[in-house]
């Protein structure tokens, strides 16, 4: 056999359903097998048009478009497509068009018949893939507002997972996910979950190291992995896996394993939209690659928002792409500067650290290190690696921070000690710069490297605040500011002049507003969260906002991101810059109302604040 057949029959060995077959069955499919290289852009089968070959991606991605022009699917290395037509017809029902540069083997209907004839799994894989197509396809043209993001994990969860004994060998564990042909393995005793193994979990701590096989899994497993609920939605799924960097998700009930999910799992079912740009995000490299790919994410918002999306899901698919890019610039940055030195987390804050990215979010972002940094040895690798990330940032298209709040400012990049010695500075001496940089950093939360380097600074922070009144007093004052544009007799004022005239500001006096109120509400309170909306919930009832006041607050804020987020919709679809400035009266009678509450919501609550706390002059 020569090396290039040989090495077609070892990738087919790793590839679904081809790596059941018996080894000489995939030697004689070898034989028979080609190899073609098709540019992205290029259409590989059109719609309508007869097929002879099973194409196997071996490097690349290929997209399967209906009669419509609605994305089915994105096939990646490893994956197979048009065999519908080899066990139909012949004639294909969907357009295959590469969206990268991709090397495609192929395999003529003469040989695969044959090889589906004789092995009914082989077979079967095939048909029910052609069938869940087809079904994908149906429900996306008979219902394209479904509001897949609330899609229940219990509706479409594996309920029946690999697992295994912890006292498992690892070679066991390992053959039982060749078996099984699956990516994860959970490890489970009496029904109740102790750990997961994941092929990524053999391939660093047992290949890499020459681990012992016969040692048991529960060596190599993540001990009380993260896990959600067969309520819990594919939404929450998707950004608890997006955070963590994992790509499966157990699912637990009253205690007792239930199923699992995947990140493939969850992007099947969004397949409608380019949402999966978390994915195509991991395999750019440049810089205008980057960048066509986070702008599709504003593409993604507005098709969200179109369908009715809630404004906590828009906000949260935006803060997903931006998080997946900040950590794919920090993953080149580290291939490009080697690893780094000594641990650290970079963290993002502000709007992106509460997950409440819009459409026109620009970065925040700083550096955690750990407290053996030396600036002589360690200081060029992190200004390196921070202006690194940043420059790429703003070239994909999340503008520089106007107030040099970035982790390429030096001052921005402290150890953990630095760090905490700092919030205690904002806190016990609350001057005016201060104030500013704690309302943004605050909002911290980490992305990439060390988790615990961040979570022990937020810690701190969040328990000095909480008893700091002089601090809450001004915070106070700063939240009562922010007036919303409404006059005596709930008449909306408005800019009589310039380029926003006959407008009002919905951000300025209402949704920023909001989010000081709630701030300020979480660390009066000792709450740790940085979310606006889980911040007033969990503040609620504890001594700085009652349970109404609160709620008020959330539908306010609700309200008022929703009439932004409708609008900026529009402005992008005519190519504008998106922008907070409303014409009230471009609203219906019924929203101009609405939006007269919500401004009421917010001053009544100010009015509140002058009462609780002293007025500050700052």
């Amino acid at each position: 056999m020569t090396v290039e057949l040989e090495e077609v029959r070892e990738f087919l060995n790793t590839a679904a359903p081809f790596a059941s077959l018996p080894r000489d069955t995939i030697t004689d499919i070898t034989k028979h097998m080609g190899m073609v290289y098709v540019r992205r852009g290029d259409t590989v089968i059109e719609l309508g048009a007869e097929n002879d070959n099973c194409y196997i991606i071996r490097s690349g991605a290929v997209d399967v478009l209906d009669s419509e022009g609605t994305l089915l699917d994105r096939r990646e290395s490893g994956r197979s497509f048009g065999y519908s037509t080899l066990m139909g017809d012949g004639t294909s029902r969907y357009q295959m068009v590469a969206v990268e540069d991709s090397l495609l083997l192929t395999l003529p209907r003469e040989a695969f018949v044959p090889v589906a004839d004789e092995f009914e799994d082989f077979a079967r894989f095939f048909s029910s893939q052609s069938k869940r197509m087809n079904a994908a396809a149906q429900n996306l043209r008979s219902d394209t507002n479904n509001d897949i993001l609330r899609t229940q994990l219990g509706s479409f969860m594996i309920t029946t997972p690999a697992t295994v004994p912890s006292g498992a060998a690892i070679q066991e564990a390992a053959q039982m996910m060749q078996e099984k042909n699956v990516s994860s393995l959970l490890i489970v005793e009496a029904g109740e979950l102790h750990g997961i193994v994941t092929d990524r979990d053999l391939r660093k701590k047992v290949v890499a190291v020459n681990l012992d096989v016969t040692l048991p899994v529960s060596d190599i497993m993540t001990s009380h992995p993260r896990t959600a609920t067969s309520e819990s939605q594919a939404f929450e799924a998707m950004i608890i896996m997006s955070e963590l960097g994992i790509h499966h998700l157990p699912v637990v009930d009253d205690g007792k394993l239930t199923g699992i999910v995947s990140s493939p799992d969850i992007m099947r079912l969004l397949r409608n939209d380019p949402i999966y740009v978390t994915a195509d995000l991991a395999r750019k490299s440049d810089p205008a690659e980057l960048r066509e790919v986070f702008k599709s994410a504003d593409d993604v918002a507005v098709r969200f928002i179109e369908r009715g999306a809630s404004p906590e899901e828009v906000s949260g698919l935006l803060t997903v792409a931006a998080d997946s890019l900040a950590r794919r610039l920090l993953t080149l940055g580290e291939e490009k500067f080697g690893p780094a030195p000594i641990p650290y987390s970079f963290v993002v804050v502000g709007s992106q650290g509460r997950r409440g990215m819009g459409l026109a979010s620009d970065q925040d972002n700083c550096l955690v290190l750990s407290n053996d940094y030396d600036e002589a040895q360690h200081g060029t690798y992190f200004a390196e690696l921070s202006e690194f990330v940043c420059r790429g940032l703003d070239e994909a298209g999340q503008i520089l921070c106007p107030g040099d709040m970035m982790a390429m400012t030096p001052k921005w990049r402290m150890t953990q000690h630095q760090w905490i010695d700092t919030f205690r500075e904002w806190i016990t001496a609350p001057e005016p710069d201060n104030l500013l940089h704690a309302q943004t950093f605050f909002d911290f939360r980490c992305i990439h490297g060390d988790q615990e380097l961040a979570d022990e600074v937020h810690r701190a922070a969040t328990e000095m605040a909480q008893p700091a009144s002089r601090m809450h007093a001004h915070l106070a004052t700063l939240a009562a500011r922010r007036e919303p544009p409404l006059g005596f007799f709930r008449g909306f004022v408005v800019d009589r002049g310039g380029e926003y005239a006959n407008t009002l500001d919905v951000k300025k006096g209402g949704t920023a507003a909001i989010v000081q109120m709630a701030r300020l509400f979480a660390l009066s309170s000792g709450v740790s969260a940085v979310g606006t909306r889980q911040r007033l919930t969990q503040s609620a009832g504890q001594g700085a906002v009652s349970v109404k006041g609160a709620q008020d607050l959330v539908d306010a804020f609700d309200f008022l991101n929703v009439i932004a987020l409708h609008q900026q919709a529009e402005q992008v679809r005519r190519g504008e810059a998106p922008t907070y400035h409303i014409d009230p009266n471009s609203l219906g009678k019924m929203d101009r109302e609405h939006l007269r509450d919500a401004f009421q919501i917010i001053k009544s609550m100010q009015t509140a604040l002058a009462t609780k706390y002293p007025v500050r002059n700052i």
